[in-house]
């Protein structure tokens, strides 16, 4: 049986998307919003190095970055989980691109369109069950009048459902290639497109060296760690805020009363917190389809507690 690396991993992805600019074209032009003379003809590659990195972002997000005949830049990325400050930084990047195209005492005329799209392997938006998000400057009494530069595209790819776009095939077949492919299975009706089956091949295990595929392992540790510790957080936000409702309860009591209820309150709000925040952590994996192994690593529970948990879900 062929085995397949992930392409949401960093290494796969930047193989793709990063060094054949035909698949990049195909893929941009099938996400991107651009009417039918907007299509884009040819890309080079420009360098990623104006993307900050840190330890909070670092394998968490691939980068690519592109230009166009027309002189139009395209940033693309692939997040593997939400957090707040991630839209500020797809401004900041954008913005960034966008001002250094000109030199000093160069004309404002000569500046190109920025585009930004980012793939999440997550959801952010959880008020609508649509997947994709445009964003552009518009004026908010008539949204067809815009300040054109900038324009940002969201995809939530575990909330994407194929039958929703079937006038898209090409954006269909990449978004499920990105989605569906895993490391023992692929979709056979995904290699009747050219495009895709060319993608497909470069995500064979065999295609790597032993030392990428370690990176490969490397990388989905890192991830793993960063989701722990993001849940965590979460955790200890929720306790605090839990915390502090019920000490404002106990605010009419006496002095000594309103300690223990302090202690008390924050003690069982940390417990539930951790325990409300590890149950979402594992069946957002058991919908991701990790193993139980993999989901053991992550949330450092052992596999009576996750069985546990399952069973309730699938109770409720």
């Amino acid at each position: 049986m062929t085995r397949y690396l992930d392409p949401k991993n960093d290494l796969p992805f930047k193989r793709i998307f990063g060094e054949h600019p035909d698949l990049l074209k195909s893929f941009l032009n099938a996400l991107l919003p651009l009417e039918a003379d907007q299509r884009i003809e040819s890309l080079e590659y420009l360098p990623t190095e104006q993307v900050p990195e840190s330890p909070a972002r670092k394998n968490s997000i691939v980068d690519v970055r592109c230009r166009d005949g027309y002189g139009r830049q395209f940033i693309v990325e692939m997040q593997m989980f939400w957090t707040t400050a991630f839209p500020n930084r797809m401004l900041f990047n954008a913005s960034k691109a966008y001002v250094r195209q000109l030199d000093k005492k160069e004309h404002y005329y000569l500046l190109h369109p920025v585009y930004s799209l980012a793939i999440l392997n997550d959801i952010f938006d959880r008020k609508t069950p649509e997947f994709y998000h445009h964003f552009r400057i518009v004026n908010w009494q008539n949204t067809d009048e815009a300040i054109l530069g900038l324009e940002f595209v969201l995809v939530e790819l575990p909330k994407f459902r194929p039958e929703k776009w079937v006038d898209r095939r090409m954006a269909v077949l990449w978004l499920r290639f990105l989605k569906e492919v895993r490391e023992n299975s692929a979709p056979g009706d995904l290699k009747e497109s050219e495009e895709i089956r060319q993608a497909l091949d470069m995500c064979e295990e065999g295609a790597f060296t032993e030392a990428e595929l370690f990176a490969y392992e490397k990388c989905w540790d890192v991830i793993y760690t960063e989701k722990a510790f993001l849940a965590a957080s979460r955790a200890e936000g929720r306790a605090e805020g839990k915390a502090e409702g019920r000490a404002e309860g106990r605010a009419e009591g006496k002095a000594e009363g309103k300690a223990e209820g302090k202690a008390e309150g924050r003690a069982e709000g940390e417990a539930k917190g951790k325990a409300e925040s590890l149950r979402s952590v594992v069946l957002n994996c058991q919908r991701d389809g990790f193993s139980p192994e993999q989901i053991q690593k992550i949330t450092g529970l052992d596999g009576a507690k996750i069985q546990e948990i399952l069973r309730s879900n699938n109770e409720e």
